[in-house]
């Protein structure tokens, strides 16, 4: 995360897609049921470019010209050596930045993970036990704490799992020779600014592999910009103080474009004949055109007349078969804490979950199997063989190669709901 008082500024962990898919992931992100596998604020890794490939120098050599930088920019000598002592490349960092795994969890397996019983239980304990800070928070921010919650028990299941690893050097080992040193590097620079700022000593500043830090998982450029000192303790601590964590994560949402009072977004029902093509996240409308398209909430009622000025998407998780949401700008809110639609999804739901909510009506198409990433890619390359241009060949379902299928679909009269299948990889072989 980042810092308002200093120079460097990064970049919200997920908003630098400049628009979130609305008809599901191809990759579900974990859940913090062990060591967090990326961070989930402000900017993932996965989100940052890959920089041109370059001659590594020996880790030595880099380190001294690194430490030249941080000295240049303020940071203390005796403090950077501190943090310094010791550290070696990780090989299980390289390791973990250079798996790009084949198979992804579809979304309805993912929600059955981050949904589950235990995580429901904990969340309602741990929002009674932190019940004082939490209103106190929700009324500062306007953040509704169930969301924050929510965030808390995907992120680090309620601060058990913050990751183990030396923030310092998992992020040295990135910039030394990972594959987006620039994010790494910077990201490290941010490091030794929380150093600098006091508010936790190197050797308990543990995160993931990539660097993500805490109780909410923040990356260094984040927190620079949004953790707060909640407990006014003198220390934005997000490792070991919840009303700090949770604070930090509201006052990132607030930023984010939270609307207090609104939802994240609701089930709905579609009626026969449905114009899937509208399941688009650049098409929004009030909610009451979508009502006058005739749709319904899961139960076939009316929509809710309080909200019929509010604009939502229509979001399809797993297709034309699945469940239907309605989203709001909050939903996008949390996508820019995590640029994924099941998490936002999973997000809103487990909120409502610990209200005795947030049951899915609909039915998921489990016999549906999710495309591999070589299937992924494959598919891309047929589309653009075709002249639907995917935005690029990446085995990653963006916006662009949502927009390629609804085409491509549209052309052979069926669904345009732009999900990828098994049956639309195959048709396309066949063209």
């Amino acid at each position: 995360m980042r810092h308002p008082f200093h120079r460097r500024t990064g970049i919200h962990l997920l908003a630098s897609a400049s628009l979130f898919c609305l008809t599901a992931c191809a990759d579900t992100p974990a859940i913090a049921e062990a060591e967090p596998a990326k961070p989930t604020t402000l900017q993932t890794a996965a989100q940052v470019m890959v920089d041109p490939v370059v001659m590594v120098r020996s880790f030595d050599d880099w380190r001294a010209d690194f430490r030249a930088e941080a000295l240049a920019q303020g940071i203390d000598p005796q403090l950077f050596d501190r943090a310094f002592a010791g550290v070696t490349p990780d090989p299980d960092v390289i390791k973990a930045d250079r798996s790009q795994p084949e198979f992804s969890r579809p979304v309805w397996t993912y929600l059955e993970g981050a949904l589950s019983n235990q995580r429901v239980s904990s969340g309602q304990r741990k929002l009674d036990e932190q019940r004082t800070q939490l209103d106190r928070i929700e009324q500062r921010y306007g953040v509704d704490k169930h969301i924050l919650a929510a965030i808390w028990g995907l992120e680090s299941n309620f601060g058990q799992n913050m990751g183990n690893r030396q923030v310092i050097r998992s992020l040295a080992t990135l910039a030394h020779e990972g594959r987006r040193p620039t994010f790494a590097h910077d990201q490290l620079l941010g490091a030794m600014d929380i150093l600098q700022h006091r508010d936790i000593e190197p050797e308990r500043m543990l995160g993931s592999w990539a660097g993500a830090m805490g109780q909410t998982q923040f990356i260094p450029t984040t927190y620079n910009q949004y953790a707060v000192d909640f407990d006014q303790d003198g220390r934005r601590d997000i490792w070991y103080s919840a009303p700090d964590a949770l604070a930090s994560a509201a006052h990132y949402l607030q930023q984010s474009g939270w609307q207090t009072g609104q939802p994240w977004g609701q089930e709905v029902k579609l009626p026969k004949d449905f114009d899937y093509a509208l399941a688009d996240s650049s098409i929004r409308k009030p909610m009451q055109q979508w009502a006058e398209l005739g749709i319904t909430d899961a139960k076939g009622s009316s929509l809710p007349a309080s909200l019929s000025e509010q604009s939502a998407a229509l979001l399809l998780p797993a297709g034309h078969r699945g469940p239907a949401f309605l989203v709001l700008n909050n939903f996008r809110s949390i996508m820019r804490y995590n640029n994924s639609t099941s998490y936002a999804l999973a997000i809103g739901l487990l909120s409502e979950r610990f209200q005795r909510g947030g049951q899915v009506l609909g039915s998921w198409p489990t016999e549906d199997r999710p495309l591999s990433r070589s299937e992924r890619t494959e598919l891309q390359t047929l589309l653009s063989e075709q002249g639907f241009e995917p935005g690029g060949i990446d085995g990653i379902i963006g916006a662009n190669t949502r927009s390629a299928i609804r085409r491509i679909q549209q052309q052979l009269n069926w669904p345009a709901d732009g999900y990828p299948t098994p049956e639309l990889l195959e048709q396309l072989r066949r063209l």
